[in-house]
């Protein structure tokens, strides 16, 4: 008996994908507190948002909590690298607790513009996802009021500012390019005045991995972004194939979730990776699709990025 031929199928695969530097940080700062300081340490929301990496971690001896008050004080505690309100680390100083900051510095400049601003009197407008972690950071930056959350085009015309002639705006750092350029037209159309950026806040590996999936959409049957369901720039990565004409694209935290009978009858399928996805994680996807087709690779590079961020000095000293 002859087993039947598995079909062709191209795969695309997206350069730049997976880990950011930020993220890469991140992870490394717990693996360095751990080190250093031995199990148990905590961390105050997860690390990053992917729970393949959260749980290796926690295997490793990390503690993760909702709250800074869930923690001892005895032990150290790891802020995530989306950032925390000014009120977090106030908090762990007042109680003498030896705290670590994995924020990315993408995410700090943000925070640090938003201060400059408010200095300068202006009011802040913040382009962001309501609840995610990296929006509460920022706006937590500054006083209650001093920082309005808007979502969508529809968000700015009913905003109501305390001085139209005083505003700047800032951004989460994982938003779509697309949908911030609409966000931010409608507040310029509505606010001439507003002060944008010196430079995009969006980071440049949203940025990067967004390109690499433009550059593939129009000639796949069908994407597969290998990220977390709470990842923002996961999300938007799937978002952005279905806007330049793929026909189907699923967001899969790993190969069992991927969805067999949406893909039947593809003959070409493209594969990224959001920020915190680890690459161990899109091989699995790649070997899982080996097994049912025959594939033929192709490496669709759109940038090359070499971005390296330094830990906080405190895990570069000696315990």
């Amino acid at each position: 008996m002859t087993t039947a031929a598995k079909p062709p199928l191209t795969l695309y695969l997206a350069a730049p994908r997976g880990f950011c530097a930020g993220v890469d940080r991140a992870i490394k700062i717990v693996e360095m507190a751990l080190e250093k300081w031995g199990a148990p340490v905590y961390v105050r929301h997860e690390i990053v948002h992917n729970k393949f990496v959260v749980d290796g971690l926690r295997e490793k001896g990390a503690i993760f909590v909702e709250e800074l008050d869930e923690c001892p004080t005895d032990r150290p505690v790891i802020f995530s690298a989306h950032g925390v309100p000014k009120a977090v680390p106030e908090a762990a100083a007042a109680r003498k607790m030896i705290y670590v900051d994995a924020t990315c510095p993408l995410v700090s400049k943000v925070h640090i513009e938003a201060e400059r601003h408010a200095e300068e009197g202006l009011q802040i407008v913040m382009i962001g996802h309501a609840g995610h972690p990296e929006t509460i950071g920022t706006m937590g930056q500054l006083p209650e009021g001093e920082v309005l959350l808007v979502e969508t085009e529809a968000d700015v015309d009913t905003l109501e500012v305390r001085d139209p002639e005083q505003l700047a705006f800032v951004t989460q750092t994982t938003l779509s390019i697309d949908d911030t350029a609409g966000i931010v037209a409608a507040l310029q159309a509505r606010f001439p005045a507003i002060v944008g950026p010196h430079k995009e806040d969006i980071c440049y590996a949203t940025t990067n991995r967004q390109e690499s999936v433009k550059a593939m959409a129009g000639n796949i049957d069908a994407m597969l972004v290998v990220g977390a369901p709470n990842s923002s720039n996961s999300r938007r990565l799937v978002e952005v194939a279905a806007r330049q004409g793929c026909e189907y694209a699923q967001l899969v935290q790993r190969a069992t979730d991927i969805d067999w009978r949406s893909l039947e009858g593809i003959r070409s399928i493209g594969i990224t990776a959001g920020a915190s996805a680890p690459e161990v994680l899109v091989n699995e996807v790649i070997d899982a699709l080996k097994a049912r087709y025959d594939v033929t690779e192709e490496l669709v590079e759109t940038a090359k990025e070499n971005v390296s961020f330094k830990v906080p000095r405190v895990l570069r000293q000696p315990a």
